[in-house]
């Protein structure tokens, strides 16, 4: 599904909602105007948090059509990529943290198969990473840059308002 670059899209993140009622909440910020939904995936590892599978994913798409940006906060990515992919989801967004994509080759790659797939492919930022981490990767292969604004692996943070002049940057 595509959407004009310069049109401002809400994706409201899904790690907030009351996960004993997903459906429900899913119609809910569909009906309040949704563009994407944001599936945070944390596995205990990378960021100290566990939350949602493929399985998950899959219930996810059953009930919405809405694209699915799912956001990879793994240590090793490049190996659930095809799982998530299958599971509907339509960008996929790893961390260039992430210990299983240590070099640029295998962010590279990484990036690659997800936009193989048909699926979007971005890159994500600690707020404390400086935006240069992006540099060799904005040449090709790069279709969105999640700059977090709050440390990974919970929810409810405060915002950082430190990154904003990472985002003028970007």
């Amino acid at each position: 599904m595509q959407h004009p670059v310069n049109r401002l899209l809400i994706a409201p993140s899904l790690l907030a909602c009351d996960f004993g009622r997903l459906a429900e909440e899913i119609r809910a910020v569909e009906e309040a105007g949704a563009d994407w939904l944001h599936v945070d995936v944390m596995d205990g590892h990378f960021v100290p948090n566990l939350t949602i599978g493929p399985v998950i994913v899959e219930a996810i798409r059953r009930v919405s059509r809405l694209p699915l940006d799912v956001h990879l906060m793994l240590d090793d990515p490049a190996r659930y990529l095809k799982p998530f992919l299958d599971a509907g989801a339509h960008a996929l967004s790893v961390h260039v943290e992430s210990p299983g994509l240590r070099t640029e080759s295998l962010g590279q790659k990484a990036l690659a198969d997800i936009r193989t797939s048909g699926a979007r492919a971005g890159l994500s930022l600690r707020p404390r990473t400086g935006a240069e981490a992006l540099f060799p990767f904005l040449d090709g292969g790069l279709d969105l840059i999640l700059l977090m604004t709050v440390e990974p692996g919970f929810g409810g943070q405060a915002f950082m308002p430190e990154v904003v002049p990472k985002v003028r940057q970007v």
